[in-house]
């Protein structure tokens, strides 16, 4: 087992500070021989951490960095600056960013969920970038609010729900009340029959001090996202049509079989008539994502061989382009 395999985030996170705003990047530099850049967008209910098995897997065939966004795995949210967490901010926020860390550099874009909402309009928005972007993956991402798996009932429980909490007086109340430590681990608690449902893995099939473990971790991951802005960018997820604006770009989209949140059929037409063109990628495993202290080993599954293929394919011709430059 390499050295780098048996590392820790905190062996790769710095801080990150942009527009006034207080973060963290995980920057994992290219293993030697290695030329290509990937920048990996991370999801909804998520942090540095959690994402760190999917970055050291990703380190195989590049450099990685994983930006925070404003609001998300600890950093300040956009309400700081006197700002809204709206979906056309984040892709703001995630352009600039990446013009300074990239400048003019080509990179793989890779989104996870609500990442790759982010990044869809991102592009929609600043299409100049789309000749910066080498390869776009979509892993279990997703474009319109039809793609949601959800009974109307549940859909639209969630819909008010998330308008509601994503106030300011609510959203203080989940905050300083209902996200305390004690309230979280009571809550999974009572919800013990539903949390070793046979489609999740996040408790299932594990052991007494694992199954604390990791609902120590879910508690870390309530806390760290700042409430308003997470329900506020749920909310946008339940009411989201990217459709009307096309991207001049192609799309690999991971697509889980067992995913419990989409679905597959909906998400590829949507995509469809958004990107210049489609590519669904299978992968076998039967949950939406990696567990939440994910491994390497554990994030490899969702990462089909095709793509690995493709990943490895783009990094030989990248080496050789550079070979090349030199030479002149």
């Amino acid at each position: 087992m390499s050295s780098r395999t048996q590392s820790k985030p905190a062996d790769f996170i710095v801080p990150l500070y942009m527009n006034g705003l207080d973060g963290r990047m995980l920057r994992m530099p290219p293993p030697k021989g290695k030329t290509q850049e990937i920048m990996y967008i991370y999801g909804h209910h998520s942090s540095q951490e959690r994402n760190f098995g999917v970055a050291q897997f990703l380190n195989q065939y590049g450099g990685v960095t994983v930006p925070d966004l404003p609001g998300f795995g600890g950093m300040d949210p956009f309400y700081k600056i006197g700002e809204q967490p709206s979906l056309d901010n984040m892709a703001d926020y995630l352009a600039s960013f990446i013009k300074l860390r990239y400048k003019r550099q080509k990179f793989h874009l890779v989104g996870f969920s609500l990442g790759f909402m982010v990044v869809t309009r991102m592009l929609q928005k600043h299409p100049e970038l789309n000749k910066q972007v080498d390869l776009l993956i979509s892993f279990a991402g997703f474009s319109h609010k039809d793609d949601f798996k959800y009974k109307k009932r549940i859909y639209y429980t969630f819909r008010a729900g998330t308008w509601f909490f994503s106030r300011r007086i609510p959203a203080a109340f989940l905050k300083y009340i209902i996200f305390r430590k004690v309230f979280i681990k009571l809550a999974y608690a009572a919800l013990e029959p539903l949390l070793v449902d046979p489609q999740n893995t996040k408790v299932r099939n594990i052991d007494k001090e694992e199954r604390k473990k990791r609902i120590n971790f879910e508690v870390y991951l309530w806390q760290c996202n700042d409430p308003r802005t997470y329900m506020s960018i749920a909310h946008t997820m339940f009411t989201l049509d990217l459709t009307p604006t096309r991207v001049n770009h192609k799309v690999y989209h991971i697509s889980v079989d067992g995913d419990r949140y989409f679905d597959n059929i909906k998400v590829e037409e949507h995509m469809r008539l958004i990107f210049n063109d489609f590519k669904e990628v299978h992968a076998k495993p039967p949950t939406h994502a990696p567990s939440v202290i994910a491994t390497a080993a554990e994030a490899a599954p969702y990462v089909p061989e095709y793509l690995r293929r493709i990943l490895r394919e783009r990094d030989k011709k990248q080496q050789n382009k550079t070979k090349k430059q030199g030479k002149i």
